[in-house]
């Protein structure tokens, strides 16, 4: 069942498809975040302005430096030992699709922990925009039982795991860390 979700929504991204998957955290909407045209699929599902930028997910710590200029020694700590699902904003973001970073060349990045996020980021190779599914201004949803009909309906996959959970969950922690090693929160 997993690989075969996994199968379906690989084939779905990387033909810059959207899919609507579960997270370690909320329901996402999600793309390669390397292609432009799929992540302005994402703001234009969501009604969302370009302006605000979107998280990825990488399923590795190691591989932030590929698409960070200069990854501070403290974020490996930070992501190790967060009790929760921690998001993470960098200064310096590269090799991502210019839409998906903000205007200020700064990326959010989750390192996943969740099965199926985890497998599917494995098999793909890239990272993946996962963005609240819900339409702009409205609350994020914290089950799929919340996600308007409109998100379901204007992704091209749904992944099939997970849609009988009935626990409410929340977003993840959104902390900006700075080239220096400072570091402030966004959302706790």
């Amino acid at each position: 069942m997993l690989r075969d979700e996994v199968n379906k929504a690989l084939e779905i991204v990387k033909s810059g498809g959207l899919i609507l998957y579960p997270t370690d955290t909320i329901w996402g909407i999600g793309c390669d975040a390397t292609n432009a045209e799929a992540v302005d699929k994402v703001y234009k599902l969501k009604g969302r302005a370009e302006e605000k930028s979107l998280i990825v997910l990488l399923d590795n710590d190691h591989k932030l430096q590929s698409y960070i200029k200069e990854v501070p020694d403290i974020a490996y700590d930070l992501i190790e030992f967060a009790e929760n699902p921690l998001t993470i904003i960098y200064s310096g973001a590269k090799n991502l699709a210019p839409n998906a970073i903000a205007k200020d060349g700064s990326i959010g990045i989750r390192i996943v922990k969740h099965d199926f996020c985890e497998q599917l980021l494995q098999r793909f190779k890239k990272p993946i925009i996962s963005t609240s599914a819900n339409l702009s201004g409205e609350a994020s949803p914290a089950c799929f039982d919340d996600i308007s009909d409109e998100i379901k309906n204007g992704v091209d996959y749904v992944v099939n795991l997970e849609q009988h959970d009935r626990s409410k969950r929340k977003a993840s922690t959104i902390m900006k860390l700075e080239a220096d090693g400072l570091f402030s929160f966004i959302r706790k």
